[in-house]
């Protein structure tokens, strides 16, 4: 009987627990395991940081329901992956960071690079664990994946010894275990889909919040029915936008802030009273507005606002409920109704408001201006990778997305350096597709050397820095004291991916940015366009302050 290694047995399991792709850097003890994972089949993908590959592997949690994986080396590699745990465990994504850890039989005596890996992992994830046998590998990394996905999405630790990795087995003792199937689709009680549509029924001015929860579940069909069978005004969360497309006719986006001021009734779908959506409290949101609330966690019903109907299941199946409920006993918001007058009259007013920003050819170029020529060359079924204060903000409502799974950004936890990462999950989940990384110079500095690693796999990903000499605004010199939030004035961040064969474009001007984007859409490589902008270019006048207090 053939003997087989840890790192076989972990391969193999990884493989036929239907995980595709894994993301890390080398290292000990994890050497052969990387290389294992190549030889049975999986796609490996070497990284410059472990943060950005654990973001990475919770990215391809999130675009194919399937968890990615992280591998990492022992102590100092584990600890810098435990940022994409936490990016994970904040946004609900399936991931697996499997780290390697000293051999077992050294454990407590200061081995190299020993670490409390599991205590270090715990608070952001759903399962810490270690394997208490080479038999019983496959088992521990089907749990893994279970866990992962089952209930809320979540990120799952798993500490792999050396010995673990490197003993030998006999083929028959090892314990194999079948493919985990996907997550059961849960079911709302019948009787709280009947209630919710009675309070969207009678609600005078409805919203429906769109959020990545419905991206998640792949519940694009089912929203759209109930949306357009309704004739409910919505909004989509950011990483909830495309589930509908953003130019649908009853997508209220331009008037976020009276939508969600003035709303009586709002209808969560797959998204959260937090920090996003101003925790639901005034005064953005109206002091006696009834919440409905769909969510696959039932302990995430009633955060921050009581819940006046609370759907609790997966939203494509739940949402074909209420389909099936309003299909039965059909009803229409009426497109004339003041509600609807009310919110056309302020978005027509803020889209007069930015039109003109968006058209303004003064250099240095602002925000709006770089956006709006990115916008109109983007193909519509372009995936947007975004980060960056002002340029992710701004972006959120000029990058129009047309469906889901199409927008990744800083998300949930607010995590900067996700850009790359996540602009590299894309790419190999969706070969073939152009994928667009638009961030501020700031946000590229996190991982910037991430390009590398895009160009060394050749993947069409086009990088756009809107460099405005620092954070969140620069200046244009340098001064002494320098600025603590300032960069260098007008860095040439392109010729950093030029150093790794990829093709790099420096930008003044409208006119610039226009060749670039058509010139970059004929490169092999991937390219780097690095926008300058006017260091004091900042959003239009709000009405409320970014972070609710």
């Amino acid at each position: 009987m053939a003997q087989l290694d840890g790192a076989t047995i972990i391969a193999r399991a990884l493989k036929q627990q239907g995980v595709e792709h894994v993301f890390g850097i080398l290292g000990f003890p994890i050497v052969d395991l990387a290389q294992v994972v190549q030889r049975e089949g999986l796609n490996y993908y070497g990284f410059r940081n472990e943060q950005a590959a654990s973001y990475a592997a919770g990215a391809v949690g999130y675009l194919t329901g399937r968890p990615g994986v992280c591998l990492t080396v022992s102590g100092p590699g584990m600890v810098h992956a435990v940022a994409g745990l936490s990016n994970a465990w904040a946004n609900c994504w399936p991931m697996l960071l499997l780290s390697g850890a000293p051999d077992s039989y050294q454990r407590e005596q200061g081995a190299f690079q020993e670490a409390p890996q599991m205590e270090a992992a715990r608070p952001f994830v759903k399962l810490s664990t270690r394997p208490d046998s080479l038999a019983r590998v496959p088992a521990y990394i089907e749990k893994c994946v279970r866990t992962a996905l089952y209930g809320r999405p979540g990120a799952v630790y798993l500490d792999l010894p050396s010995d673990i990795i490197n003993d030998t087995l006999a083929e028959d003792a090892v314990r194999w275990s079948p493919a985990c199937p996907p997550a059961p689709r849960s079911l709302a009680d019948p009787a709280a889909v009947e209630t919710a549509l009675a309070i969207l029924r009678g609600a005078k001015r409805p919203l429906v919040i769109v959020g990545k929860g419905a991206a998640y579940a792949h519940a694009e069909q089912e929203v759209r029915c109930f949306l357009e069978s309704t004739q409910l005004p919505f909004l989509a969360s950011p990483m909830g936008k495309g589930v509908v497309p953003d130019d649908h006719p009853l997508s209220v986006a331009p008037a976020r802030s009276q939508a969600l001021q003035e709303a009586d009734v709002v209808f969560l779908i797959g998204a959260r009273l937090n920090w996003v959506m101003h925790f639901g409290l005034p005064p953005r949101f109206a002091p006696d507005v009834q919440i409905v609330q769909l969510d696959i966690a039932g302990d995430e019903i009633g955060t921050n606002v009581p819940t006046a109907a609370a759907l609790v299941g997966d939203a494509q199946a739940v949402m074909a409920q209420l389909n099936a409920a309003h299909a039965a006993a059909p009803w229409e918001f009426p497109g004339a109704s003041a509600w609807w007058t009310t919110l056309r009259a302020k978005m027509a007013q803020n889209a007069e408001q930015v039109t003109a920003m968006m058209h303004d050819d003064s250099v240095p170029m602002g925000y709006y201006r770089v956006l709006r020529e990115v916008r109109d060359y983007l193909p519509r079924d372009a995936i947007v990778c975004s980060e960056g204060a002002n340029t992710m903000d701004i972006g959120r409502s000029l990058l129009l997305n047309y469906a889901p799974r199409e927008r990744l950004d800083a998300g949930t936890f607010g995590t900067m350096g996700v850009g790359p990462a996540f602009a590299i999950a894309a790419a190999v989940v969706h070969p073939g597709r152009r994928i667009f990384c638009v961030e501020g110079d700031s946000a590229f500095g996190f991982s910037g050397m991430e390009v590398e690693t895009a160009c060394r796999y050749r993947l069409p990903i086009t990088f756009i820095v809107l460099n405005n000499n620092g954070i969140a605004s620069g200046e244009a010199q340098l001064s002494d004291p320098v600025q603590p939030h300032v960069f260098t004035p007008s860095a040439r961040y392109e010729r950093v991916i030029e150093a790794f064969g990829g093709k790099g474009f420096y930008v003044t001007t409208p006119a610039e940015l226009t060749q670039a984007l058509r010139d970059a859409a004929g490169e092999t490589m991937p390219t780097l366009i690095n926008v300058i902008i006017n260091p004091q270019t900042q959003r239009k006048p709000q009405q409320f302050a970014w972070l609710t207090r």
